[in-house]
């Protein structure tokens, strides 16, 4: 049996037979009428053509009234500027790839001339690549939860990388990226998600520059679900939590926090979130060894934890203290029922807002990054430039 013969085979043929000029018909020839003049950049017949400025397809004297291009078999997707005198490509190239072009424009008096050509695009020396995203493919999370991206090399060049990072969502949620290092983009919402939102993240890497002669070779997405509103309130000073879901009380629980007698052991306040859980999970003391005073290492059930800095939403039987004085070396505790049902109501991303202490939590602390207003967040992106309102 024959094959039919793919996309790319038929516009092989094309160019093969049209070459990589202009063309005409006898009758316009013969009229008199120019045909329009139809460019394509990067130029046909490279063999190491560029990636960043992407595909351009252009009609001197007419418009364009078709562009097909490939990428090897994968089609190359594109839009017409409002005059369609130009047609660009969406994204950059990929590099090391041969491309394929055909365009038709019209010009005075239904004249047509066209152009197809190939070329390859350059193979970079070094490449980047995303490490990680969180939340995880498939995710359902809390209406607080950011968007965390690690590449695997430091990025130099953040603003062409971030326009390459795409965030979608039914509802249009306004959000902005923040660069909390050099391999690390943060996405945050302004306000929080709406509850069961469905959010894509798309990073759009193939041909985008990094760094000095480093290239993304590959794009990376991520599709996730935002769960019910669940947000708790706590108050070390009436030593009480109150979780509420989609704003109405679900749970209220007398808890114990900090003892407040050093900084490493003052609960922070401000907005946290719940980043992940673990029963058990084993607690050490920091920058302490056994014997040494306030040394402990235990087994904690029902642990959600809320920052970098050993902070915890644990089950511990000390009903005695739980809402009346605070006694624990920086987390948070409650009557283990209560800390299993939140354990088991948990999703990363639910918003833990603590009050009522001295010690502030850092935005870089874990997940903090509510603690930034909308104006300061927006000063760690690349793309953004003037003023924000934080209203």
């Amino acid at each position: 049996m024959r094959r039919a013969a793919g996309p790319l085979t038929t516009l092989l043929l094309m160019l093969a037979l049209a070459g990589c000029s202009s063309v005409t018909t006898g009758d316009d020839r013969a009229a008199g009428t120019a045909a329009p003049v139809v460019q394509i950049d990067p130029r046909p017949g490279s063999e190491q053509a560029p990636t960043t400025r992407g595909l351009t397809v252009r009609a001197g004297a007419g418009t364009l009234v078709g562009v097909v291009a490939y990428a090897d078999d994968d089609p190359v997707p594109g839009y017409f500027d409002p005059t369609r005198t130009v047609w660009r490509s969406n994204r950059p190239l990929a590099p090391g790839k041969d491309y394929s072009v055909s365009a038709t424009a019209t010009g005075a008096n239904g004249v047509r001339g066209s152009a197809t050509g190939r070329f390859r695009t350059f193979t970079p020396e070094r490449t980047f690549r995303i490490v990680s995203v969180t939340p995880s493919p498939g995710e359902t999370v809390g209406v607080g939860m950011p968007i965390i991206v690690d590449f695997d090399v430091p990025v130099r060049d953040r603003a062409a990388v971030e326009k390459a990072l795409e965030v979608s969502s039914p509802s249009a949620v306004e959000g902005a990226w923040h660069w909390s290092g050099e391999t690390r983009a943060v996405y945050r919402p302004r306000r929080y998600w709406p509850a069961g939102e469905k959010v894509g993240f798309t990073a759009y890497l193939s041909g985008v520059r990094a760094a000095k002669d480093t290239y993304g070779t590959a794009d990376h997405a991520v599709r996730f679900t935002v769960g019910r509103e669940q947000i708790s309130t706590i108050d070390t000073r009436t030593h009480q939590m109150t979780v509420r879901r989609d704003g109405e009380v679900v749970q209220r629980m007398a808890i114990s926090a900090g003892m407040a007698t050093t900084r490493e052991y003052t609960t922070t306040s401000g907005i946290h979130l719940t980043m992940d859980k673990t029963n058990p999970v084993r607690m050490i003391s920091p920058n302490r060894r056994e014997g040494d005073p306030g040394y402990y290492d235990v087994m904690i059930n029902h642990a959600v934890r809320i920052s970098n800095s050993g902070e915890y939403i644990h089950a511990k039987d000390n009903v005695w203290a739980q809402g009346r004085v605070n006694v624990s070396h920086g987390c948070v505790n409650a009557r283990p029922d209560q800390a299993a049902w939140f354990y088991t109501n948990s999703l990363r991303g639910d918003p833990v807002i603590i009050n009522g202490t001295d010690r502030e939590l850092e935005w870089d602390n874990g997940w903090g990054y509510w603690q930034l207003s909308w104006s300061d967040w927006l000063k760690g992106s690349a793309l953004h430039s003037g003023p924000a309102s934080d209203s």
